[in-house]
This record gives C-alpha cells, sequence and structure tokens, in this order.
C-alpha cells in the first residue's frame, strides 16, 4: 500500500464511521511535510523509496514528489547503496540483494534537512495458504470473508502486515498482527473488511508482510484509528514513525509473499 494511497484512504474516517466504515484519519492541518514510503524486500534487487509531500483535505489526488534528494541505505555489514531518481520522486536501485536478519539504515538528504530511519528484516514466515468463508451475520448475498493460514513460529516477536486486492482493487482496511497470544500456534486470522463486498467467481490476492516492532506499531495504530483495530478508534493523530526527525511515513525493510485465489 503506498503511502499516497494510504493518506488519501485515510481521509474521512469517524464522521462516517457508524453505517459506511470508510477508512479516514486526518493527519493534520500542516501540508507541504516530506512523506517518506521506503519498503526495502526480500523478493530480489531491486529496491525503491518514493518521496512526496503531504497536501490539504480537498487536494487529496495530486501529492507533489519530492526531487532531487540524495537517498541510500546502509546495512549493517558497511555496504551503501545509492538511490537514483527515476520517475520524479521515486528512488531506485538494482544492485541490493537483502538477507533477513540483516539491519538497514535509510538516509535521505532533502532541502538541507537529513532524516534517516533504521529496520531490520525478520525472517520469513511462510503463509500457507488462503480460504474464504461465508459471512455468518446479515448475509443474504452470499458475501465471503477472507482468512489467512500460517505457523508462527515458536518465540514471542513476530509480527506481520497483510494487504490484500479483490479484483485487482486494494481493500482499505489495515491488517496488523502479532503473536502475543499465538505464539507458536497454527494460525488462522480472518481478514474482516467492510470495504469491498467479496462474492463467488472474485480474485482475491493477500500480500504478507513479516515485518519488524517498530512498522508493527505504525501499521497497528493506523489500525486502529481506521476503526478496525483490536481497540476499535481512537484519536486521530500522526502515526508513530521510525524516522529521525519525524516526518510521515516509515522505513519497512520485510520479507513479501503473495497468494491468490478465485473464491469459489
Amino acid at each position: 500500500m503506498t503511502i499516497k494511497y494510504q493518506l488519501t484512504a485515510i481521509l474521512i474516517l469517524l464522521a462516517t464511521a457508524s453505517c459506511t466504515k470508510v477508512i479516514d484519519l486526518k493527519l493534520g492541518n500542516n501540508t507541504g511535510k516530506l512523506v517518506i514510503e521506503g519498503n526495502i524486500t526480500d523478493t530480489g534487487s531491486h529496491q525503491s523509496i518514493m518521496l512526496s509531500q503531504n497536501v490539504p483535505f480537498s487536494n487529496t489526488n495530486t501529492y507533489p514528489p519530492v526531487s532531487g534528494a540524495v537517498v541510500s541505505v546502509r546495512d549493517d555489514k558497511g555496504n551503501i547503496y545509492p538511490f537514483t531518481e527515476g520517475a520524479a520522486g521515486t528512488y531506485s536501485t538494482n544492485m541490493m540483494k537483502t538477507t533477513t536478519g540483516v539491519s538497514y539504515t535509510m538516509t535521505v538528504l532533502t532541502n538541507g534537512e537529513t532524516y534517516s530511519a533504521n529496520s531490520t528484516m525478520p525472517a520469513l514466515v511462510q503463509l500457507d495458504s488462503i480460504t474464504t468463508q461465508k459471512k455468518e451475520f446479515n448475509n443474504s448475498k452470499g458475501q465471503q470473508n477472507v482468512l489467512v493460514h500460517y505457523k508462527d513460529p515458536a518465540g514471542l516477536g513476530n509480527q506481520y502486515r497483510f494487504v490484500m486486492y479483490v479484483n485487482n482493487i486494494q481493500v482499505k482496511w489495515i491488517f496488523a498482527f502479532n503473536d502475543d497470544f499465538t505464539d507458536g500456534r497454527y494460525v488462522n486470522n480472518d481478514l474482516q473488511e467492510d470495504d469491498i463486498d467479496i462474492y463467488r467467481g472474485d480474485t482475491v490476492t493477500v500480500e504478507m508482510q513479516c515485518i519488524d516492532k517498530p512498522i508493527y506499531t505504525y501499521w497497528l495504530t493506523l489500525m486502529q484509528q481506521a476503526g478496525n483495530g483490536p481497540e476499535g478508534s481512537v484519536a486521530p493523530s500522526n502515526p508513530p514513525t521510525n524516522i529521525t526527525p519525524a516526518t510521515l511515513g516509515y522505513f519497512s525493510a520485510h520479507t513479501t509473499q503473495i497468494k491468490t485465489i478465485i473464491v469459489k
């Protein structure tokens, strides 16, 4: 999920929550603030970091890219990977092969300010499968829920984020879980959402990310503020970033897996 999409999707929150449940979060009135979306994954040598600026609520479809920045990532072995700007605001490298258990530090120099963030890529936890089941309540049309199935390894400290697409459209709900109550157990998590109705014949894709604790805290905060977290809706505020000095966004080194099914 891109930060641009996330900031847009979370902008109509609690005022319409009772029946529509649109994800929305007001992230303050200050505009023109730097937004960093850094994702370092285990899927190959191509990595990218996106820089943009936040905008007023009335102009949520346009996020000005931030060009001319100096962007790099350093691993804890001393390797430094410069990121080159291609499309405006998108910085990438094709030379960075990541490894689980390694800590990565992002550095962004823009407009005379240096921003940094650190993230450690957790070990991969295998996503066994995704399935669907019919919703239980007030369901005369046969809507389906999506479940994810995986074995949590023994030892507390595993965190997960799931991103779901229905017929190639990203679901706006946020899904972040830890293993506080599922340590070492086989997990069947229901990705309950009221954003897109799912029926037989639909194509559902789920991405599973194994994330470190600061990134889990970031997504859990957004999940709670959107109203689909374990404690329901809380007062809107900027989610806790792992970027210093604090700005909007995050830097995440995570594993990723994708599975797709056709609902039957």
